[in-house]
This record gives structure tokens, sequence and C-alpha cells, in this order.
């Protein structure tokens, strides 16, 4: 009996061990599991914060795996089907597989990778992720408090560069010249005007409709409502400052909601008493006229859209490949010296780096990201986050995306991701309510 109580006793210790392996190695995995919401909020705020100067941009890529891992990991053990295709997957499948097969066979390049990565796969990623994500009210509303905390962050970010209070900054590589575009306007961390301004946009639809909703009120609401139009300003963007405006009027003439026209109404007040603020300083108002004469940028697209259209001419059925326009436009271009041109409209690249095929993919999509806005609603969800106001609103957020799109390319992962997990949102409750039917 003492041999076998041994043999009994070792048996078990040597089964401990295994488990108590397994367990350590389970355990981050679980723990990334059990809160999906944050884990997908935390991998918008890397794409939102990272470094530029980042090797092969560790720090949003990281989050972007973990994420992965964790919500696929989740859909595994609830027994979820982890991939549903949506009418908009099929086009995003096709550009994706046009801008692969543009990079397969060339030397391996992390710049090109990396912009292949924020233009199609992460949005594109995020778009069907966050279908499984975001299932309750509770999860809409974190996404919702995200948006206005980032959209705080912002605003501040420009307020503070419009003042000059740039020991306020923070990432600091904002302030760095050597990086990014437009080091004398209000960029954010995203080092680029006319991105900081879309997001800047597309978050102020977004606390607008929490404050139709309740869930954003009082000195909160005014204080971020106050703040957006000044850092609308900030950004010193022409197509910023005339798709903000399109914004503002588009939702006073098309709200039903009283509430929401009368705080779209607050923000012109503001716009105008900001503006008068600015032209009251003879340096910024000085600022402020020369952007707007400034005949230099115009000046430099038409040079651009001329070249870019006749590269098209050249290639119209397969394009040059992808991120191959900046290098070959210059051939293409007077008048400039430059060793890399960037065409500064989405739709043009497309074309001429995809042909006709790729801007025709992209209208697609665009078309199906549009219907969604029209999908039915599950009665449970008809006063939560993606309640019928939101459906309202989707075609203008789709606008003030379009809209800028034609004066930048939008290689913005965070930008990209934002519109993309919110399009991933509608398409998830379309499919609820048509499992509720």
């Amino acid at each position: 009996m003492p041999s076998i109580s041994l043999r009994e006793s070792g048996s078990g210790a040597a089964l401990e061990f295994p488990v108590w392996v397994c367990r350590v190695f389970l355990s981050p995995l679980q723990a990334l599991m059990a809160a999906p919401s944050l884990l997908f909020l935390a991998a918008l705020t890397a794409m939102l914060l990272r470094h530029p100067d980042v090797a092969f941009y560790e720090i949003d890529r990281a989050a972007f795996g973990l994420l992965i891992l964790g919500v696929v990991g989740r859909a595994v053990v609830l027994r979820q089907r982890i991939f549903v295709l949506e009418r908009a997957s099929w086009p995003m499948i096709g550009l994706t597989a046009l801008a692969v097969a543009g990079v397969l066979g060339r030397p391996f390049d992390c710049e090109t990778w990396s912009l292949l990565a924020s233009k199609f796969i992460v949005p594109f990623a995020l778009f069907h992720l966050a279908g499984l994500v975001f299932t309750t009210e509770r999860r809409f509303r974190q996404f919702e408090a995200f948006a206005l905390v980032v959209l705080a962050y912002l605003s501040f970010t420009a307020i503070a560069f419009l003042v000059g209070a740039k020991s306020l900054i923070f990432p600091r590589f904002i302030l760095d010249e050597s990086l990014g575009f437009h080091v004398d306007r209000a960029r954010g961390p995203l080092l680029q005007a006319v991105a900081n301004g879309v997001s800047l946009n597309l978050l102020g639809v977004l606390a607008l409709h929490a404050c139709q909703r309740g869930s954003l009120r009082g000195v909160k609401a005014a204080v971020v409502l106050a703040s957006l139009p000044i850092a609308i300003l900030a950004t010193m963007t022409r197509a910023v400052w005339l798709s903000f405006a399109g914004t503002v009027l588009a939702l006073i003439f098309l709200s039903k909601n009283r509430a929401l026209r009368l705080a779209c109404v607050g923000l012109v007040l503001i716009a105008g008493l900001g503006l008068l603020v600015v032209l009251s300083s003879h340096e910024a108002a000085g600022a402020l006229s020369d952007r707007l004469e400034e005949r230099g940028p115009v000046d430099y697209r038409q040079a651009v859209y001329a070249g870019g259209w006749e590269m098209f001419l050249q290639r119209p059925l397969a394009g040059w490949g992808f991120h191959q326009m900046p290098a070959e436009l210059p051939r293409h271009v007077t008048g400039y010296n430059e060793k890399v041109l960037y065409p500064h409209n989405t739709y043009l690249e497309l074309l001429v780096e995809h042909g006709v095929v790729g801007l025709a993919l992209y209208f697609w999509l665009m078309w199906e990201m549009w219907r969604l806005g029209r999908g039915a609603i599950p009665d449970d969800e008809k006063h939560g986050f993606l309640d019928p106001q939101f459906h309202r609103m989707w075609p203008i957020l789709l606008a003030v995306y379009w809209l800028n799109a034609s004066m930048v390319v939008m290689s913005y992962q965070f930008v990209n991701g934002l519109l993309f997990t919110m399009a991933g949102m509608l398409a998830a409750q379309r499919r609820r309510a048509e499992e509720s039917c």
C-alpha cells in the first residue's frame, strides 16, 4: 500500500506541473479575451499615438496583433462565427488583392508594406472585428466615451498650438519639424493638418450625437463643443473648414432633432466668435489671410493632377502598382524638382496605381458602406448608440471622409480605422436585425 501511495503522489505532482505551465501561458490570453472592447480601443489609441520613427511601426502592429488574438480566441471559446462575409467584404478583398499583387515580386520595403496595412489590411480587418466586439450597449458606450476623450485631446492640442502653448502638447514629436507635414499648423499626432481635421470633424459629429442622446451634457458638453470650431480653425486647412461648415449646415437643415439643431447653431455662433477673436490679433489675422490667399498649393495640385492623369492614360487598366506613384510622378510633372511627389488625392492615386478596376472597386466599397446606414435596427437598439439618428448621420460622416479624400491620400491608419470600425458596427447591427425577424 505505501508503494502505491507513493506512485500516486508522484503521478499527481507530475500532472500538476504541465497544468501550471498551461495556466501561466493561457492567463494572458484569457485576460485579452475578457475585455475585447477595451482591447479594441487600446489598438485604436496605439494607431493614433504611435511615433512615426518606430521601425515597421511595432507599437500599433503589436496592438493590432493582440487584438486579433484576443477577439479570435474569444470567438473560438464562445463558438462564434469568426468571419462573416458582408456585401462590403467583396470589394475589400478585391482592393487588398490588387495591392498585394502590386507589391509581390518587388524587394521588401517596410514603408510600402506599412502603407498597405494602413490603407487596406488594418481598416478592413477592423471592419470585421468590430462586428464581433461591439455587440452590447455597454461596449457601444465605451466606444462613445473613447471618441469623446480623443476629441477633447485633439481639440486641446490644436488650441494649445494655436495660442503658442507648445509646452502643453503631447506627444512631443508633434512639434518635430523633421517629421510629417504642415509644421506651422495644428496637425496633432497624425502629423498632417488635413488628417487631424478629418478626425476632429468625424469625432465632432459623434459628440453631437452624444449630446442628442443625453450621454454628453452640462459643462462637459459645453466645453467639448465650444472647443471644436476653434480646433478646426487651428488646422489652417481650407478643405477641413469647408467640410466642417458643410457638416454643420447639413445637420441644421436635415436633422429632425431640435436639440441637435440648436447645438449646431451654437457651433456656428462659437465659430463666428472665435473668428472675430483671431482677427483681433494682427499676427493671427495675417496668418489666416495668407492661408486664404495662398496660391502655391493650388498650382501644385494642378500640376500633380495633370501629371497623374498622364500616368493613368499610359496604363489605364492595370495601373502602375501599389505605392509606385510618388516616385514615378516627378517624371510627368514640370516645374518641380523633387524626387518624390504625392498626388494629394485618394481617387487619383487609386486610378493611377490600380487603374479603372481599382477605382471601380473603391466606389463599390463606398456604395456598400453608404447602404449600411439604411439597414434595419433591432427593436431593443432603437434607443441605443446606433439609433435612427446615428443612421441619419452616417451619410454625413461618409461625406466628410469623401470630401477630404479628394484633398489628401487617406493613408492614415487611425482615420481609416475609426470609419471602418463604425461601418462594421452597422453591418453587425443589420445582421442582428435580420436574425431577429
